[in-house]
């Protein structure tokens, strides 16, 4: 519908959405409801929602809604402390163009709102006690996690010069400075801009950076699915200028789009924008709260891709040519301790669409959640709640309006399978790329020195994945023996010389320096797996068996700890929630088990947990699996009943081996029943003693 149309329909309420004083932006509203003439409501407005639909006579796929006229609602909305920030921003620039310029240490309220917009957090060290020392953590932007060589190496160098001396690999697929003082955001920020790299949206509410698997496969999927995350990033990405504005002094430096972006984003055939807008898909209020992308290839679920607001599935014919996508919708995992209206939820199936109208239908969905998510309580302001009130029927009815077709069913998928990329791999062009586990993402010491030295010798382009590693990529073969031998000083071991339950850990930063967190988790989660192993021994499991374990310092879940197998949220001071169900392949949503687990007391929990999985598991039954199928019941009965296993002596301290002769020739032939040399000599020992017993009853 032609934007002038639209303007002339709804002047009264173009400042509804918070348009400036000097401004004015057309809310869009439905495609019938201007065709029919009815009264233009408020963006805010909840019954604004089609009633019925009907086809087109020139295509069956194309919706027309019918409303009931309704009276214009004429109460003002109740809208939170951030929306209005925003309206009054001037489209994110004000007022933290000034507050950049004072000699405050820090910046006020809303700046610090907007900066967020701008890939940046205003921090304090939660360590040091007395006057606040502020600082400002940077995040970039990457879609699909690409680094190119040039900007790792300038990411390094300013992780020495402005930041704490170490770099950071978030879940996201991006890196994270912390330290910055305001003094040095712009050089900074500047540096970042000139050097192929972004920080524009990694925060704030709007789009996050879009996840694709990071491995550098030239599989025409895996290409097809990483060009289609960029293109979504791109489509998303703030047009009105103000980050160029306040970092580089209005000087634009970006690489052109493709036209098909272009031309997505300007299209306005069913009232999806704000016409004659700096800021056309967004306006002056943007999104209700953050929203999160991920793209993938089936099978491939090194994106976690349930847990996303929108989750597209490449999908193939029987040739391996993309032909379309799947669309999941309404993940996400944060919530607020005792307020059982938070919850994390996954992702569930909306459709699936033909390649050429994917970023419609991504537009399509975007503006679905800013014309009717809330706005009133950030709490309940992502998608998920949306999609959890209206149910998925509805929110597909409304979808479809904005897209202007109807969504075709879903395509069959295989199962899920969570990929790491860790090791030595085939590109398939020829050259090799190398994942490396890099422990909760935290690059620092002689890690971080020998990264460099090789990325720059070798002229390296990187990739960092959704579980915090590093990929090195475009590697040749004879680049491979002293690669490896460099890397294995430094450090960075190949997989199999890593501890399988770091492999699948996660945390998030937490303290010192996050304002959220409740309690320790990137600090705290060495230990915590030490711990595990630990247990892991003591009850007789092998050392090659894993549960994915992920901790988080407060209910954000920023770790993604609700889909994990064990996941620890933070809830008060080095106290944990435990949460228990989640799968090894990210598809099922974990519970919480108990509460106020304080971390001195996690044996008392996990100890008879991995015991009785240990020992009353199905085959092949992973521990998720399994606390699932025995209920949480059944398992609070174990940890209350728990007195420690027989096995172990704990309970008796018996002295089972009195030379190094005798338990060497026991630990062999345990190993050969795959059991420990205790569980075996106890065995030994109960059997000779049931022995003489049943002889002396005879």
């Amino acid at each position: 519908m032609a934007a002038a149309a639209a303007a002339a329909t709804s002047a009264a309420a173009a400042g509804a959405i918070g348009g400036g004083k000097d401004r004015k932006e057309v809310v869009p509203v439905f495609q019938g409801l201007r065709r029919h003439g009815s009264m233009p409501l408020s963006t805010r407005s909840p019954h604004l929602l089609p009633l019925s639909t009907s086809s087109s006579s020139s295509s069956s796929s194309v919706i027309s809604a019918v409303s009931t006229p309704v009276k214009p609602d004429t109460s003002e909305t109740k809208r939170s402390k951030v929306e209005i920030f925003k309206e009054q921003s001037n489209y994110l620039r004000f007022p933290l163009n000034e507050e950049l310029l004072t000699e405050a240490a820090n910046i006020n309220e809303a700046a610090t709102q907007l900066i967020k917009f701008h890939g940046s957090y205003q921090q304090t060290n939660r360590d040091e006690r007395g006057v606040k020392s502020y600082q400002f953590m940077l995040r970039t932007k990457n879609p699909c996690g690409k680094v190119p060589n040039r900007l790792y190496l300038v990411m390094d160098d300013l992780a020495d010069e402005f930041g704490i001396g170490t770099l950071r690999l978030t879940t996201r697929q991006t890196f994270q400075l912390h330290g910055i003082l305001k003094k040095n955001l712009k050089t900074v920020m500047s540096t970042i801009i000139r050097n192929m790299g972004s920080t524009l949206g990694a925060c704030g509410d709007l789009n996050r950076n879009v996840l694709a698997p990071a491995a550098p496969y030239t599989k025409k999927e895996y290409v097809f699915a990483q060009e289609t995350a960029e293109n979504i990033a791109s489509l998303l990405t703030p047009q009105s200028g103000a980050y160029y504005d306040l970092w580089v002094d209005g000087e634009k430096i970006m690489s052109a789009e493709p036209p098909e972006v272009t031309k997505a984003r300007n299209d306005n055939s069913h009232g999806t924008n704000f016409p004659d807008s700096p800021e056309p898909i967004y306006g002056t209020q943007f999104l209700p709260r953050k929203f999160k992308i991920a793209v993938t290839v089936p099978t491939d679920n090194s994106v976690d891709i349930l847990t996303n607001d929108i989750g597209v599935v490449v999908v193939s014919d029987a040739d391996g040519e993309p032909q379309g996508f799947n669309i999941y919708v309404g993940g996400g995992m944060g919530r607020t301790h005792r307020v059982e209206t938070t919850f994390p939820r996954l992702g569930e199936p909306l459709g699936y669409v033909p390649k050429e109208d994917i970023l419609y239908a991504i537009k399509a969905i975007v503006v679905t959640q800013r014309e009717n998510g809330r706005r009133d309580d950030r709490k309940y302001s992502r998608m998920k709640y949306l999609i959890s009130q209206w149910g998925i029927e509805k929110f597909r009815t409304v979808v479809e309006q904005y897209y202007g077709k109807k969504f075709e069913p879903f395509r069959e998928l295989p199962e899920w399978e969570f990929k790491s990329y860790l090791g030595w791999h085939e590109q398939g062009d020829g050259l090799m790329f190398c994942g490396l586990h890099v422990d909760n993402g935290r690059i620092g010491g002689k890690m971080k020195k020998t990264l460099r030295e090789i990325i720059e010798k070798y002229n390296l382009n990187v990739c960092i994945t959704p579980n915090q590693n590093l990929i090195l990529c475009d590697i040749r073969r004879s680049w491979k023996r002293p690669i490896t031998t460099a890397l294995a000083q430094a450090g960075l071991l190949q997989p199999r010389y890593v501890d399988p339950l770091n492999i699948t850990a996660m945390a998030c930063p937490a303290l010192p320096l996050c304002p959220l967190a409740i309690t320790e988790a990137e600090r705290g989660i060495p230990d915590i797996l030490k711990r595990v192993r630990a247990v892991f021994d003591k009850v007789g499991l092998k050392y090659n068996e894993s549960v994915v374990i992920r901790v988080t310092g407060c209910p954000n879940g920023c770790a993604r700890p609700y889909m994990a197998e064990l996941g620890m949220v933070g809830d008060g001071p080095n106290s944990y929630q435990i949460w228990l169900g989640g799968a090894p392949n990210q598809t099922t949503l974990a519970e919480c088990f108990m509460n106020k687990v304080k971390v001195q007391d996690l044996e008392k929990v996990l100890e008879p947990l991995f015991y009785h999985w240990k020992r009353k598991r199905q085959q092949g039954e992973s521990f998720g699996s399994f606390t699932t199928r025995m209920g949480f019941d059944k398992l609070q009965e174990m940890v209350d009943k728990w007195e420690g296993p027989l096995e172990s002596g704990s309970r008796f301290n018996l002295k089972l081996f009195t030379d190094r002769q005798t338990y060497e020739a026991m630990a062999e032939l345990a190993r050969l029943e795959n059991k420990t040399a205790h569980q075996l000599a106890m065995e030994v020992i109960r059997n000779y003693v049931a022995s003489q017993e049943n002889g002396k009853a005879e």
